[in-house]
């Protein structure tokens, strides 16, 4: 095979040396062979508009070659020829083949639609592994709208939560519902009493004493309300507490929580006392 054969020499007046381009350039060779490169470039630019990429080209593979031996030296990686790079090069698959190109170009299609004001028009698509029967890769479909039971599209939202407030902690609270479960990084939590009770902040020290307390430890019991809010994520989110005493408790496979994407039902009104 050709890459198995021996690398090319010729003989100058002080010995045997290799050919220019099948030996790393010094730096100083890469600074100049990256001037003339841009120079070439430009001067190709002006008179045609454009530059294309051939590893047949000189100034483009000097260019690429001085500019990639420049910073692989920067990390300390090791510089390779000019030799060496052609064939690298010549074995790299063109990026408007890949499927990040493919979808990229999917995204700048829908991001024009929205651009335009075009919502009716726009769509999801999927690129699918082989082609369908109607031999098709890229398959539109249409936009779900958002629902009013989902807590992360919803136009207001809010979820419900069904513990046990004499036992849940307000630190179990924040570590385990809000953090690992709904994907809150800083909460701050406000009960909704009309009093605005903070028992959780995002400022470091501010609420740490209430960790160990429980919620029923500051009135939330059925149907409270608690306001969340992740400044760090712009994620606001309304929490309502069904409070639960039937969870399982099994040692196998316990039951801490329960979280639905929906606003619990109010509780009915009281019947008026009879006159």
């Amino acid at each position: 095979q050709w890459y198995q054969r021996r690398v090319a020499i010729t003989a100058g007046e002080n010995g045997v040396y290799a050919l220019k381009d099948q030996r790393p350039w010094s730096i100083q060779e890469c600074v100049h062979v990256f001037r003339e490169s841009v120079r070439s470039l430009s001067r190709e630019y002006k008179s045609s508009g454009y530059l294309t990429w051939d590893k047949d080209d000189k100034p483009a593979m000097d260019f690429v070659t001085a500019t990639a031996n420049i910073r692989a030296s920067i990390f300390s990686i090791e510089q390779k020829s000019k030799f060496d790079v052609k064939s690298m090069a010549g074995n790299i698959i063109p990026a408007i083949a890949t499927t990040n190109a493919i979808i990229a170009g999917q995204i700048v299609l829908e991001g024009m639609k929205i651009l335009r004001e075009d919502w009716s028009k726009c769509t999801m698509s999927i690129l699918q592994r082989r082609p369908t029967n109607r031999r098709k890769l890229i398959v539109p479909s249409p936009l779900e709208k958002p629902r009013e039971s989902c807590y992360a599209c919803a136009e207001r939202p809010e979820v419900t939560v069904t513990l046990n407030t004499d036992t849940m902690t307000v630190g179990g609270f924040e570590e385990r519902v809000l953090k690992k479960h709904l994907g809150m990084v800083a909460p701050d939590v406000e009960i909704e009493d009309g009093k605005g009770t903070i028992i959780i902040s995002s400022e470091e020290g501010e609420t740490e004493q209430n960790n160990d307390k429980t919620l029923g430890h500051f009135g939330v019991s059925n149907h409270s309300r608690l306001k969340c809010d992740d400044f760090l994520q712009e994620y606001e989110l309304v929490v309502n507490i069904l409070h639960s005493t039937t969870l399982s408790e099994s040692r196998e496979n316990p039951v801490e929580f329960t979280v639905s994407g929906s606003a619990a039902p109010a509780p009915a009104p009281a019947p008026a006392p009879a006159p």
